[in-house]
């Protein structure tokens, strides 16, 4: 810990933590004595404006305040010098961490200087805080090294590929270690359905008429001692043949008990995927919700409080504590049997940062019923899945038994398997879902064919009728492309990316339009496909998965202290120096490949125009740019030649001009325009059929702003009414407000809500249509 110069009287003590929701959770723990403070996220980072890593000095990080913090840091000062000990609160992993390493510099050049604790709050509960102040630590440099080494390499990668992609294809792009490599799967996955080729083959099913009149449904299990291999309609009615006449009797009655163990709790990524695959949450809303419920949640009379622990980490541990208190939370509701016997083992084959704990809730008898009335829907969705999945992992198995009949005839057999119940053990309370991507391959588990009771009383010997054969044509099926989930467990198994990276890199590339998302499953887009064939072409190791998760791994070394940073990030950048300058030569030949010369003219010089990329996609620049400046919207046939995409036009007429107005593509979407431009430069925005709510006569129309898109009146300035999210037109049916909104808020997803700050009315859309969905940090 910063050990204090002397203070002339005790005073408060200060607790900074990073989010106000945090700081509002534990400050009603914490007594008169203290004050808690939020930081706001970071305050102290590298410049925006240039790289801020000097490589003359052993890659020294030039750090600054961020543009709009100084006024928080100046309020912590001035909160510190009056405090007897800060306490830094940041949340639990390397970029709390970083957080409060960076509090701590700049509070340690005051004049008089309080000692400085650090506080790691693995939950914000009342113990938890207590116990964390009685045994306070000092700022973990590992940790701090191991997050400096992650931002200097990004830093690096971004700020010296970017710019290359700025020259050949358009400014805003990005290229980063693990998105590129994220995209490289999706790539991988495309070019696999492009050349996959189906594979013909058929199923062969069967009714048999038992001694006692029972009609058993059955599959085809062997012929010949082996497996079935039925590759055509051919070989299938040949086998009907082969067995029509045969006298079929039951070969074979097998009974087999087995159990089937409980889930492991939440770790980050199995918490997205099941996230995804029962609530259809996006890997960056399920994050955004957890954050949320870890801070802290108002519930009633109680005020704000923790209902999860810490939801980034790749541990299943659980603390004895935890354990005991779901233990007795198990017996009390479902009794003695359902406890699970003896320990788990929580280890795992990859190396992880085992101090946190698993996701689980912060107490077990806070069930999701018992504080579902303070949560929102989504909330709700999200706490009841992990409180479930926790209370699943402290539970005993499930043990079914499988009956299975085998009928055979002519050295062919046919199966019927059904599985009954004996003890549901942790299904009582929670089961996962099933894989989708296995299932889309026909690789889940085979389905019961006949109800088990149905089974009973079958013996061996038993004669049994071939009725009715009942063959089917199937075709091998194509690797589903990646969701969510999906991803998250690839890049996991891979190595690549950590618990706090997964979200990121997944929104990443789809805010830079490099993927698309349709159902809920990813798709290589054209920008996508282009930046990443250059960034393959010029920097192979970058995207090389191994490489990548290499580099992962090196970090985890040195939060454990086994690595010095400096030199982890010495070895990369030599050699990635020498990439860097020979694909600045080459790329420089790629851009002919990428603007292409088009057969078009440009109507005002005569050159030919070139197809360019812009914000918007693709477009037609005249070739003798910057001389000439003419642009035009271009679109690509099916047979992929290139032509002038012509303005729509309206039958509005130009105010200015008498000109017809045409419909036009800018910024901030479509907007009508004089088709004399530049001439005459009449622009207006489109209006949405919205009447004003103020009454005025006026129509809703979208307008462009340096913050992005919001809805005002087209009689502005007359009508003064402004709305950042789209208006619905129809009336709140709670405070008859005249209009609704249509809202999107990351604790809540995409809903409709009354603008009126006094009304609470919100509607959700359904469920099926969030699964369209399934569901934006560099």
């Amino acid at each position: 810990m910063a050990k204090a110069k002397v203070k002339k009287e005790e005073s408060k003590k200060l607790v900074i933590v990073e989010s106000p929701s945090k700081a509002k959770t534990i400050n009603k723990y914490l007594g008169s004595d203290y004050v808690v403070l939020a930081s706001k996220g970071h305050l102290i980072d590298l410049p925006k404006s240039k790289l801020g890593v000097d490589l003359e000095k052993n890659f020294e990080p030039q750090y600054i305040p961020i543009r709009g913090k100084a006024s928080i840091i100046k309020e912590l000062k001035k909160a510190a010098q009056k405090s007897s000990a800060v306490y830094l609160a940041a949340d639990p992993d390397r970029e709390g961490e970083a957080i409060g390493w960076h509090i701590r510099n700049f509070l340690t050049t005051m004049e008089t200087v309080p000692t400085i604790y650090r506080l790691r709050l693995n939950e914000i509960t009342k113990p938890a805080i207590e116990e964390a102040i009685k045994s306070p630590s000092e700022v973990d440099l590992n940790m701090v090294n191991a997050q400096q080494a992650r931002r200097v390499l990004d830093r690096l990668v971004g700020y010296g590929i970017s710019p290359l992609l700025w020259k050949n294809i358009r400014r805003g792009l990005s290229a980063g270690r693990v998105q590129s490599v994220a995209l490289r799967l999706i790539y991988e996955r495309e070019k696999e359905i492009e050349n996959f080729k189906p594979v013909e083959y058929w199923s062969l099913e069967a009714d048999f008429l038992m001694e006692d009149g029972r009609v058993i449904r059955t599959k085809l299990a062997k012929v010949d001692g082996e497996k079935p291999e039925l590759k055509t309609q051919a070989d299938t009615q040949a086998l009907i043949d082969r067995i029509k006449s045969a006298d079929f009797k039951v070969s074979a009655v097998l009974h087999r008990e087995k159990s089937k163990k409980p889930p492991m709790p939440f770790t980050t990524s199995k918490l997205q995927q099941e996230a995804y695959k029962q609530l259809r949450f996006g890997a960056r809303k399920t994050m955004s919700i957890a954050q949320g419920l870890y801070e802290g949640v108002e519930i009633g009379e109680s005020g704000p409080v923790g209902l999860i622990t810490y939801m980034r980490t790749d541990s299943k541990r659980v603390s004895p504590e935890a354990k005991a208190e779901a233990a007795k939370f198990i017996q009390q509701t479902y009794g003695e049997k359902y406890l699970a016997q003896g320990e788990r083992d929580t280890s795992s084959k990859q190396k992880i940062q085992d101090a946190h704990e698993a996701i689980r809730p912060t107490s077990a008898f806070r069930t999701p019923e018992q504080v579902k009335t303070y949560l929102t829907p989504e909330q709700f969705k999200l706490y009841k899945l992990i409180w479930e999945d926790f209370m699943a992992s402290q539970m005993a198995s499930a043990v079914y038994r499988e009956t299975s009949v085998e009928i055979g005839g002519n050295n062919v057999v046919f199966r019927a398997s059904g599985t009954e119940t004996l003890f549901d053990g942790y299904t009582k309370v929670y089961e996962e879902a099933a894989d989708e991507e296995k299932e889309s391959q026909g690789e889940g588990e085979e389905a019961e064919v006949v109800n088990p009771n149905k089974l009973s009383g079958i013996t061996e010997g038993q004669k049994a009728a071939w009725k009715e054969p009942m063959p089917e044509q199937h075709f091998t099926q194509p690797p589903p492309r990646y969701t969510d989930a999906s991803m998250v467990k690839t890049l996991e198994e891979m190595g690549i990316g950590r618990p706090s990276t997964y979200a990121p890199t997944l929104e990443t590339i789809q805010a830079r339009h490099y993927v698309k998302k349709e159902n809920g499953r990813f798709f290589l887009a054209e920008l996508g496909n282009l930046v990443l064939g250059l960034l393959m072409k010029n920097f192979p190791k970058i995207l090389d998965y191994e490489f990548t998760a290499k580099m992962e791994s090196e970090l985890d070394q040195v939060e454990s202290g086994e690595q010095e940073w400096r030199k982890v990030i010495g070895d990369f950048y030599a050699p990635f120096k020498d990439t860097l300058a020979e694909a600045e030569k080459l790329m420089g030949e790629e851009k002919s490949k990428i603007e292409v010369v088009t057969d078009i003219p440009c109507e005002k010089c005569g050159q030919m125009m070139i197809v360019k990329w812009g914000r918007h996609g693709k477009f037609l620049a005249c070739s003798k740019y910057p001389e000439c400046q003419n642009t035009k919207s271009l679109k690509e046939t099916t047979d992929g030649s290139i032509q002038v995409d012509t303005d729509t036009k309206t039958d509005e007429k130009c105010p200015k001009c008498g000109a017809d107005m045409v419909v036009k593509m800018g910024r901030f979407g479509k907007f009508l325009a004089c088709s004399k431009y530049p001439e005459c430069k009449t622009a207006k925005p489109i209006s949405l059929g919205i009447k004003c709510p103020l009454g005025c006569g006026g129509e809703v129309v979208s307008r462009g702003s340096r913050r992005g898109v919001f809805y005002g009146c087209n009689k502005y300035p007359d009508c003064k009414f402004i709305s950042w999210y789209k208006p619905v037109n129809r009336p709140c049916p709670q405070c008859a407000s005249p209009y609704l909104v249509d809202k999107y808020l990351k604790t809540l997803g995409p809903h409709i809500a009354c603008p009126n700050k006094e009304c609470d009315y919100k509607e959700f859309p359904k469920q099926e249509a969030t699964a369209a969905e399934a569901a934006p940090a560099s």
